[in-house]
This record gives C-alpha cells, sequence and structure tokens, in this order.
C-alpha cells in the first residue's frame, strides 16, 4: 500500500469515526431508539413488522421505500407481515404472510404488495380465501400457475413460518405493541415519535446507520 493510499485510508477511518462520535451525540437509547434484546442478528438488516390491515402501514410504505433504497451496502431490508391484528381472522392473515413470501420470490414485491394494499384498504373489499390473493397477483401480471407452486412451497412456508417466529420473540419481549414498527439488526427498535419531524427522512437514515454501527 502507498503512503497516499494509507492517507487515505486514515482519512476515511477518521470521517467514520467522527461521524459516529456525532450520531452517538444525537440519538439516546430509551428516546430515539430501545434497545429491545441482548443479541444481534447474525447478520445485518432492517426488518419492518406491518400489516395489510393495518392504515398507518399504508401511509408508511412510500417513505420506507425511500429509506430501503439508501441503505448501506451490505444491508438487508426485510419485511415481516403480522398476523396478530383483529381486522381479520389469524389464518387469512398468515396466508397475507406467505403472499409476502411469493411476491418477493416472484421479482414483483413493490406491485404486488401495493396492489394487495389497495385491495384491502382502498377499495374496501374483503379477502376470504387464498383465491383472492391468486386474483390479485393474476391481475397485477404475476403468473398464475407460479403462484400455486410457490405458495405451496417449502421455502415460501419456512420463511413464512421464520416471520410468525421473529413476529413472536418480538411480541414476548414487548418489542412490538403495534405496526408498523422497525428493529434494527433484530436489537434496536426506532421510536419516529422522538425524531426530527421537520427533517424526518433523513434523521431516520441518520439513526439507522448509527444503530448499525453498534454491538
Amino acid at each position: 500500500m502507498s503512503k497516499l493510499q494509507q492517507h487515505f485510508m486514515v482519512l476515511f477511518m477518521l470521517l467514520a469515526t467522527l461521524s459516529t462520535n456525532a450520531f452517538a451525540a444525537k440519538y439516546t437509547e430509551g428516546k430515539q431508539y430501545t434497545k429491545v434484546s441482548e443479541t444481534a442478528s447474525t447478520k445485518a438488516e432492517v426488518r419492518e413488522y406491518f400489516s395489510f390491515y393495518c392504515p398507518h402501514c399504508l401511509r408508511f410504505e412510500p417513505f420506507m421505500e425511500r429509506v430501503k433504497s439508501k441503505l448501506p451496502k451490505g444491508v438487508s431490508f426485510e419485511r415481516n407481515h403480522v398476523d396478530f391484528l383483529r381486522t381479520a381472522s389469524p389464518k387469512i392473515q398468515a396466508m397475507l404472510t406467505k403472499s409476502v413470501v411469493v411476491a418477493e420470490q416472484l421479482g414483483m414485491d413493490k406491485k404486488l404488495i401495493g396492489a394487495i394494499f389497495n385491495y384491502i384498504q382502498v377499495q374496501r373489499a374483503v379477502i376470504t380465501s387464498e383465491k383472492d390473493i391468486r386474483n390479485i397477483f393474476v391481475l397485477n401480471g404475476a403468473d398464475g400457475e407460479k403462484f400455486d407452486k410457490l405458495m405451496k412451497s417449502f421455502s415460501a412456508n419456512s420463511k413464512a413460518k421464520l416471520m410468525k417466529k421473529n413476529q413472536e420473540v418480538m411480541l414476548k419481549k414487548r418489542a412490538i405493541t403495534g405496526v408498523p414498527a422497525v428493529i434494527v439488526n433484530g436489537k434496536y427498535r426506532i421510536n419516529p415519535q422522538e425524531l426530527n419531524k421537520n427533517n424526518l427522512e433523513q434523521d431516520y437514515q441518520n439513526l439507522i446507520a448509527y444503530l448499525l454501527t453498534l454491538k
């Protein structure tokens, strides 16, 4: 490594340290964020717990899409649908959880998740069976046979069960009491009501960047 490269590396590390220290002075545990677990996830992630039956989750969608697009490289964004709202049966909500996985596996998650939100909250239509979900997917460009296959697949069922497990763990810890809720690295919950309302999006992104540095 040349002396010039060494110089730039030292400068980069110094700037990173200064940035982290600045965030640490700005964000306080128990205020802008809450530690909800003693152990972190094995990979860097931002996980959004949401429900198709939650009006605030629908309004939160465009905001989270922008946050997702600006996450640091190597940090995954995970959607975690929940089934504990009382506006539909746990069985229907569990189907919708699996439909999120299928939408992701089809590579059409943004479009199809938006379509389900629209069906439930804008059209005020009622989902009564898997056939209703299939119709939404097909009407929005998904292949019906692929939908059928994926809804029965081991991978979709496994990931849906993992979402349920994540939900139960967070409920037990009272890390989430409602939705939407965002957990960073399985350890820190963001408290958006404590962030800067005049610059919420940037403050939100800065807080995520800071929480990703914590152990």
